[in-house]
Formats: structure tokens, sequence, C-alpha cells
């Protein structure tokens, strides 16, 4: 049976977006970006994902108060992606992503569910 697990996390808004990434010149992620990444790469890291099978299956949702606070949830990927490359030294390429539709629900703290699924056959 392939293994799976789902991280829950809070979305800090838009300085997560791919599109804030990046500068004119070169790379900067805001500092809070940068603790936001750590912490769900310090999560991952606990599941010890260099023992699952590739390619690994990312699947990406969430729950927002409103489309207005909603993020395009595509644009997490790239950020998601190098967390998790980041901690486990898989290279992203080993990953095949895809999203979910976002729920709106009016809760006041937003969240990203991040599920995680290792390939039923071998790489």
């Amino acid at each position: 049976m392939a293994r799976e697990a789902t991280i829950e996390i809070e979305y800090i808004g838009k300085v997560l977006s791919v599109n804030h990434y990046k500068y004119k010149g070169g790379i900067y992620t805001r500092p809070e970006a940068t603790a936001w990444m750590a912490e769900l790469g310090w999560t991952v890291k606990e599941l010890n994902l260099d023992e699952w099978r590739l390619p690994l299956k990312i699947t990406v949702s969430g729950e927002f108060k409103d489309k207005r606070s909603c993020p395009d949830i595509h644009n997490l990927l790239k950020i998601i992606c190098d967390s998790i490359e980041e901690v486990t030294n898989l290279n992203d390429r080993d990953f095949r992503t895809e999203t979910s539709e976002p729920k709106i629900t009016g809760t006041i703290k937003p969240v990203l569910w991040i599920k995680i699924e290792e390939s039923e056959g071998g790489s």
C-alpha cells in the first residue's frame, strides 16, 4: 500500500506567491516566506520522504475566507516544491503536482493542505 501524508499549514498571504518570489535582477524571498518555507520543510522532513517510492504526487488545496483572500493555488506550487526539495534533497523533477479547487468558507484563518503520496510502483 502506498504511503501518503497531508500537512495542514497556515496560509500567510501573498508573500508566498511565486510572483513575489523574484525581483528584477535577482532572487529575494521575504523573511515571512523564508520562515514559512522552513516550517513546511521541517514538517516534511519528519516524513522521511527519501524512503518513499518516486515520483511523489503533491496535491495542494486550501480553505479561505472569500475569493478575494484566495490565492492562485498553482502559484504556490513552486514555493512548496522548493521547500520540500531543500530539506529532502529530492529533485522536484520527481514530483507530480496537482491543485484542487479551494474552498471558500468564511474562515478567519486561511489554511493550506499539502497532500504527499508515494508512487504505487517503483521508480
